[in-house]
């Protein structure tokens, strides 16, 4: 193994026993009851072992939590009902709490969800009218580390990481508002049918528990969403980006936002420590970048900062060869926020020339804007004791 591979498992390591500190709370219950939700299939069938089950149970428990999303045991008809009772005395099948639930004038919902310690974190499930379905954005940690000039959620310490069963239970706690129990087979969802990792939090900082809670949703047997439905997005943890890859093969939004390194290393600080070369590099070896599934560049376009033809052609030159497609953003305001939105013009002209050059660039409609769920507005009130 060469050097650089060897720094770069390093700094994998690194980056997890940093994060550990933030890790969630057990799962076990005041009453001493274990959450079923969020254990994957080897837990799920060793917790039955424990108890004197044999492994096919959870086969059995599976269906029911992942595929008719059930919370209640006794609906379980194809368990007795001593074995319900049973279950029931030493499992539960969680959600996080819907604290507040408000939805938007263009139908836009907004979750803030509170999980058992207190802690809070928001979520939003963003239609689309025209085709019947829509996206959920789950966040993966309460807070941030990374403090993105433009972001709200930057504005707030990292207070902790999800846990597995937290971040896929955003997911079912949606489908349970919606009704969408149970999966579908073989189509899509008419709703919910895919999922961004683009809430609160740098998802590769905690990667364990996002890509255990990804795992689950991909199972075939449960709620069965294609890693192609699945978007993770980063602002650019280099070393994470290499293992995402490798082990989950989901979607890669790369939150860019500027093309030249004095202005992200402002922006987006983690730059300082991964610069423009090094993300670059690792967008390349993404093993799921095709032209059937480009990368995207996530950009938000702020009012004369890094909006001009100059830093189109930047773009484009940057990004020449990859598979991609880029976002733009119009800058989201939040009370207190530095930063202005682009003028229209401007977003015009410069999704013309990266178009021109050959890469999608879609504006993204601001959506939710009035209940502060759109993107780069999500905020909650956290705090790490």
């Amino acid at each position: 193994m060469s050097a650089a591979l060897d720094l770069t498992e390093a700094e994998r390591v690194r980056i997890l026993a940093k994060t550990a500190r933030f890790n969630p709370p057990t799962a076990a219950l005041a009453d001493g009851r274990r959450d079923l939700v969020g254990l994957d299939r080897a837990e799920l069938i060793a917790e039955l072992a424990a108890i004197g089950e044999p492994a096919f149970r959870a086969k059995q428990l599976w269906h029911w939590i992942y595929h008719q999303g059930t919370t209640d045991f006794s609906t379980m008809s194809s368990i007795a009902r001593p074995l319900q009772e049973k279950l029931a005395e030493r499992f539960v099948i969680g959600r996080p709490e819907a604290a507040i639930v408000q939805t938007s004038t263009d139908a836009t919902r907004k979750f803030l969800f509170r999980f058992r310690d207190g802690q809070e974190a928001e979520t939003v499930y963003i239609p689309d009218p025209v085709q019947e379905r829509g996206a959920v954005c789950i966040s993966s940690q309460v807070g941030c580390t990374l403090s993105c000039r433009f972001c709200h959620t930057g504005t707030q310490t990292l207070v902790r990481n999800l846990g597995a069963a937290e971040i896929v239970g955003q997911f079912m706690a949606a489908r349970d508002s919606y009704g969408e129990w149970p999966s579908p087979r073989g189509e899509t969802p008419r709703l919910l049918s895919t999922i961004v990792l683009m809430g609160m939090g740098e998802p590769l900082y905690n990667y364990e528990n996002v890509a255990k809670a990804m795992k689950i949703v991909m199972d075939g047997e449960g709620i069965a969403l294609s890693r192609r439905r699945i978007t993770l997005s980063t602002s650019g943890v280099v070393p994470m980006m290499d293992r995402a890859g490798e082990e989950l093969g989901v979607n890669l939004a790369v939150s860019l936002h500027a093309v030249r390194d004095d202005l992200r290393d402002e922006i987006v600080p983690l730059n300082r420590k991964y610069p423009l070369r090094e993300l670059i590099a690792a967008c390349k070896r993404y093993p799921a970048a095709s032209n059937a599934r480009r990368i995207t560049f996530e950009y938000v376009m702020l009012k004369d900062l890094n909006d001009s033809e100059a830093d189109a052609h930047e773009l484009i030159r940057l990004i020449a060869g990859i598979p991609a497609k880029v976002n733009l953003i119009p800058f989201n305001p939040w009370p207190g926020s530095p930063y202005e939105t682009s003028t229209g013009q401007k977003i015009d002209r410069f999704a013309k020339i990266v178009m021109d050059a050959g890469f999608s660039s879609p504006v993204r409609t601001p959506r939710g804007r009035d209940i502060l769920a759109a993107c780069g507005q999500l905020r909650t009130e956290g705090v790490r004791k």
